[in-house]
């Protein structure tokens, strides 16, 4: 090796990024690999590399014994005092072998094993640069799909979309530019592997966080989000500040704030709703824009209630196919069951002829006990006596 070979560490280091420490190591493991092809043994054997000068040598380590009994490994005293006869038994003397003529094979394996450490590096690389992504918003290329996966190319590495995590209003051409939520990161045998998304809940975080300045400095909080991606969606938001209107900052000036966002999400509607610590309130906000009468909880079940709402809203409370009714639980973490006025008023009547029809019962009861009692007190009376008795108790 020589300065040629010094500069080109530092080329590489320069374009890939690979510290030269990394290549020289490499380099020494493939030497020493080579060492172990050519002689079928490297136990023995230690790498010297000269980084002022750029060069690399290789020494096979022999310990001096009385009598060798093997080569690769010893050294006789009577070989070691020609070389120095201050050697003694036990004493090691470093031989060197640098490959000149290591030949095809033992060159070929040295470059592979230099590629393989090299390959290893930039996947170490690309792992810890892209996991600082994790959880956050990129920008992409679709570069090709199949029945899988779409392809997205984030720069230095390809990035996978999973058929979950696609919107269904959008549909994919290579050479699109798409906004993505970095999902996952994995490093994985093959090297690693992101996972993004379009329909994942904190992407619509991420998006308001850019578009937003409140929520990206945390004067504003988006405390839950509730999402149908391609179609609407439901955010919980709050103000840190009381003289900031939570809803309003994030709507913006004439809706341009959250216009943004809808456009970027291809149309999907969106609802922002103030978040409360008053339960009923919020799942009342939860529920816009629907009009709520009432909500009353399942002492049974604290994650339950039942709202009520004007016989004319109960559609716009329940939604198309449910979606408004099933966003607002997602939303507040509460079953919702949804009842107009009139059929609350309905469950109440019948409620309260049940409650007459037990009353009845139970005096119809309370009347047998007492004229039980009175047989009971009198066995010898008659049928007439028992009539007479009954009329004047009555």
């Amino acid at each position: 090796m020589s300065k040629e070979m010094l500069n080109a560490l530092d080329a590489l280091e320069a374009e890939k990024g690979i510290s030269k420490e990394i290549v020289i190591e490499a380099l020494e493991a493939a030497l020493i690999s080579a060492y172990k092809r050519h002689y079928g043994q490297s136990q023995n054997v230690e790498v010297e590399f000269n980084a002022k000068k750029g060069s690399i040598h290789v020494y096979s380590v022999k310990e001096v014994t009385e009598e060798v009994m093997d080569s690769q490994l010893e050294v006789s005293l009577k070989d070691a005092i020609l070389i120095n006869p201050a050697y003694e038994i036990g004493d090691k003397i470093r031989f060197e072998v640098t490959p000149k003529d290591f030949g095809r094979i033992a060159a070929q394996t040295a470059k592979q094993v230099i590629l393989q450490r090299v390959r290893e590096a930039e996947r170490n690389i690309i792992y810890t640069e892209f996991s600082a992504y994790e959880n956050d918003i990129m920008q992409g290329i679709v570069e090709r799909q199949d029945n899988r996966y779409i392809y997205v190319n984030l720069g230095k590495i390809e990035a996978v979309l999973s058929k979950q995590d696609q919107m269904a209003n959008e549909f994919y051409q290579p050479h699109d530019r798409i906004r993505v939520y970095v999902s996952k990161v994995e490093n994985t045998s093959k090297g690693p592997q992101v996972f993004v998304s379009r329909s994942h809940p904190d992407l619509l975080r991420r998006l308001f966080e850019q578009e937003v300045p409140e929520v990206y400095d945390g004067t504003v909080e988006i405390v839950s989000i509730a999402r149908e991606a391609g179609d609407r969606s439901k955010v919980a938001v709050r103000s840190h500040d009381e003289n900031i209107d939570p809803v309003g900052t994030c709507v913006g000036p004439k809706g341009q704030r959250v216009q943004t966002l809808v456009n970027e999400l291809k149309g999907e509607n969106m609802d922002i709703v103030e978040w409360s610590e008053d339960s009923a309130v919020f799942i009342a906000n939860a529920l816009n824009p629907a009009e709520v009468s009432d909500v009353i909880f399942d002492l049974t079940n604290p994650k339950a209630c039942t709202v009520v709402v004007p016989d004319y809203q109960l559609s716009l409370a329940i939604g198309k196919r449910g979606q408004n009714a099933r966003l607002a639980a997602k939303l507040t973490g509460f079953k919702i069951d949804i009842k107009s006025e009139s059929d609350m008023a309905s469950f109440y009547e019948k409620l309260e002829q049940e409650e007459i029809v037990v009353a009845d019962a139970e005096e119809l009861v309370v009347e047998a006990e007492l004229n039980d009692e009175v047989i009971m007190a009198n066995p010898d009376m008659t049928s007439d006596d028992y009539e007479n008795a009954i009329f004047e108790e009555e």
